[in-house]
């Protein structure tokens, strides 16, 4: 849970509204007026329609934009904030669209920027401990992209005088983000003397940060993780028992490099510890879903999946 929110007074922009920004945009149309940004016409029209059936009193409106094309876009004049949840291109050093998309701002000088970034910036720490204070250093063209961007947010609130905020994020899981398909395949994970600590979040811890960013005289990176260290495979084991299925089969190093993709290994690999310090302390977000198991349940429930889950 978060601390009690104030009320908006201008329009928030949210930038690629998928699984995390339509549970956020739910939240903020509370708040005040709300232009969330979408890929497809298509899913402007569901958003629209799934925020207006919420009986709100704030504006909720939801407009297409493709991010990969040039051009400028109407920018609302009550412009308050702004959240992009949008991820980077696949390839290439640089984000392109982010670039795009500022540029698209024009003059606009809203209070606040929250880029949603990744705690992969931080490379692999050989199962070191990271904070914000730690260097950046992407082990990847993936994790280098999400670094130049967050430099392009920093240079860009400098500039015109905007509180910017980066928050690196775990990785999410929520309903519907469960891996049960990888469990029910039999994917193996390695075994727990080849595993390094693993980082997570919750999608509604997710959605907490984010308010908070909105809202707390926080600048720079804050990194979104519960800060819980469990490893991948102990992950997978946990959410294999509360879901009633097979464990994973454990299996050595040796043994992934046959039978894992290159990029699947890569992702097991990559063994870092990060805090969550500043998330707790100067964000003021409780975590709700601070035990994985309590957010894996919650997940199972909202899924109809709960009652089939071992207790």
């Amino acid at each position: 849970m978060e601390n009690r929110q104030p009320a908006s007074t201008g329009t928030c922009l949210i930038a690629g509204c998928g699984y995390t920004g339509v549970r956020l945009a739910r939240r903020l149309v509370a708040r005040g007026p709300v232009l969330a940004l979408v890929r497809s016409p298509t899913s402007a029209a569901a958003l629209t329609a799934e925020l207006a059936y919420a009986d709100l009193q704030a504006q909720a409106l939801a407009r297409a934009l493709d991010l990969d094309a040039p051009g400028a876009f109407e920018v609302p004049r009550d412009l308050e904030s702004v959240l992009y949840l949008a991820p980077p291109p696949g390839h290439g050093e640089g984000d392109p669209r982010f670039q795009r998309f500022l540029a698209g701002l024009g003059g606009a000088r809203p209070k606040v920027l929250v880029y949603l970034s990744t705690t992969g910036v931080y490379g692999d720490a050989q199962g070191r401990a990271v904070d914000e204070a730690t260097p950046p250093v992407p082990g990847d063209a993936a994790g280098r992209r999400r670094l130049a961007a967050e430099q392009a947010a920093f240079a860009w609130g400098a500039e015109r005088g905007v509180r910017s905020v980066a928050l690196r994020v775990a990785g999410i899981y929520g309903p519907g983000r469960l891996p049960l398909e990888r469990l029910r395949s039999g994917e193996p994970v390695l075994r727990p003397e080849d595993s390094g600590p693993g980082n997570r979040i919750q999608v509604e811890d997710l959605v907490a940060a984010c308010l908070a960013a909105l809202d707390r005289p926080v600048a720079g990176p804050v990194n979104v993780t519960d800060g819980d260290p469990r490893s991948i495979g102990a992950f997978l084991e946990l959410v294999a028992r509360l879901a009633g299925l097979p464990a994973p089969r454990r299996v050595t190093l040796e043994e992934a490099r046959r039978e894992l993709s290159p990029g699947m290994l890569a992702f097991l690999l990559a063994s870092r510890r990060v805090l969550n310090r500043r998330l707790v302390e100067n964000l003021g977000v409780t975590l709700r879903y601070a035990d994985p198991e309590a957010g894996v349940r919650e997940s199972l429930r909202q899924m109809g999946l709960i009652s089939t889950a071992a207790r």
